[in-house]
């Protein structure tokens, strides 16, 4: 799981950190959760049911309302459902 702030604000001198971990999962359970809570400047990512957590500060100047994304990628041999 990671989260990449690399485009998280267009000001210079900003922590744009690509942060990561990895996740442990049963592969016969073949389902993993992921829960994101989006407010603000913050971004809080929930990996495995918590057991990884990444928060991020972002400060858009450009994605904002209708012009805002999210994006989601998978490197893995399946296919996932969001």
């Amino acid at each position: 799981m990671c989260s990449d702030q690399s485009r998280s604000s267009l000001k210079d001198g900003i922590d744009k950190t690509t942060y990561g971990a990895f996740v442990n999962i049963d592969s016969q359970q073949k389902k993993m959760s992921l829960r994101s809570l989006i407010y603000h400047s913050i971004i809080e990512s929930f990996g495995a049911g918590g057991s990884i957590c990444i928060t991020s500060r972002v400060y858009p100047k450009i994605a904002v309302d209708n012009k805002a994304h999210l994006y989601v990628f998978n490197n893995g041999t399946l296919s996932i459902k969001i």
